[in-house]
């Protein structure tokens, strides 16, 4: 089973487009609302590779968002 962190925001479509593909996968993730934490976009280049979400850490490694994600599995 993989360790897939993702971090989003309430509103954005492609954070729930992400937690979509995951789920029908049926690959548990780990969520973490930016909004929610207080964290500042700066704050996700500290765990991802830009300042926009969703961010996806997948077994350690920092893939992007959405469309790397896409890219990663097409």
């Amino acid at each position: 089973m993989k360790d897939i962190i993702i971090y989003t925001t309430n509103w954005c479509p492609y954070c729930k487009s992400a937690k979509r593909f995951f789920e029908e996968k049926g690959w548990k993730y780990e969520e973490f609302n930016i909004e929610e934490l207080g964290w500042g976009r700066a704050k996700l280049l500290e765990v991802g590779k830009a300042m926009t979400v969703p961010q996806i850490v997948i077994d350690g490694e920092a893939i992007g968002g959405y469309d790397d994600l896409m890219r990663l599995h097409s």
